[in-house]
């Protein structure tokens, strides 16, 4: 089955040149359908595309991307960066 992403996630900002790093949509109670981002494909994208170094993708992600308001049903994105380091829970961010 095909999914129109305009039709299934109405009203939700897509960001343009990075159609290949969305990964999802997302929804929160009380709010319309948010497109989910991959922080890691915007961040390669970026850099085989604009031909940025991987700081220079991150600063420019940091402050135009994510740093943006783009209207009601902002995009989101997911950092996977994070994970657990045991079984307690406590996480640490995992560096290139």
């Amino acid at each position: 089955m095909t999914l129109d992403l305009n039709e299934y996630a109405e009203g939700a900002i897509k960001l343009d040149g990075l159609e290949s790093a969305i990964i999802g949509v997302v929804g929160e109670f009380g709010n319309g359908p948010r497109i989910l981002y991959s922080k890691d494909k915007i961040l390669q994208i970026l850099q085989e595309r604009d031909g940025m170094s991987y700081t220079e993708a991150e600063e420019f992600f940091d402050y135009n991307i994510i740093g943006g308001h783009f209207g009601e049903q902002n995009p989101v994105f997911l950092d996977r960066e994070l994970e657990p380091t045991n079984e307690i829970g406590e996480w640490e961010y995992r560096l290139k």
